[in-house]
């Protein structure tokens, strides 16, 4: 198995600029480099991120040939029954933040979680995750101009009542869904304990 007591760099399956700059940050402190790597990323349609997050990773590493990060995550807002939930990309590319809102309009309880889900996998088929949630709640505005996706509409619990968008990359890593989920993946690398 690839795991060792120390690992140096990950290949990050990803297009996204702005996620591989936060776990760039997050990945840092642990010493971990992270290489983007461009694979065909397999997305199957699911409601668990979990199944869309594994199975993306072991496609991803058969093809790359070599041990692969992927990462899904998603915003699910109660109000609306965990929607946009696992579809979230698709629903921030079709209707963005203002959707969202016209949504929540009239709709006092405005609790949401953020989920991340990263999967790290191996081209002979071993595979985990690693899961981080960051509570809080829909705002009534977008607000902020850091982040990226729905970071301007999400504002957690355990910040100070501004929106992923207005914390710097900082910030917002210490207490973000994937910040906890990839401090849990760095962990296990470097042969810290994780609990499961």
């Amino acid at each position: 198995m690839y795991r060792r007591n120390y690992v140096n760099e990950i290949n990050f399956v990803t297009g996204n600029i702005h996620k591989l700059k936060e776990v760039e940050g997050i990945l840092r402190p642990y010493g971990i480099k992270v290489k983007m790597i461009k694979v065909k990323k397999i997305e199957i349609q699911a409601d668990e991120l979990i199944a869309i997050a594994e199975y993306a990773a072991i496609n991803a590493a058969k093809e790359a040939g070599v041990p692969v990060v992927v990462e899904d995550a998603g915003l699910f807002i109660e109000a609306l029954r965990g929607f946009p939930g696992p579809y979230s990309s698709y629903v921030f590319k079709t209707i963005g933040n203002e959707g969202i809102i016209k949504l929540m309009k009239d709709i006092t309880d405005r609790h949401a979680r953020f989920i991340s889900v990263v999967a790290f996998a191996e081209p002979e088929g071993y595979v985990r995750t690693f899961v981080g949630v960051a509570e809080g709640l829909i705002s009534v505005e977008p607000r902020g101009s850091m982040g990226f996706g729905f970071d301007p509409i999400f504002i957690p619990y355990e910040g100070d009542g501004r929106t992923f968008a207005e914390m710097s990359l900082d910030e917002k890593n210490r207490i973000s869904h994937r910040g906890k989920a990839f401090r849990s993946l760095a962990k296990w690398l470097t042969g810290h304990k994780v609990i499961p």
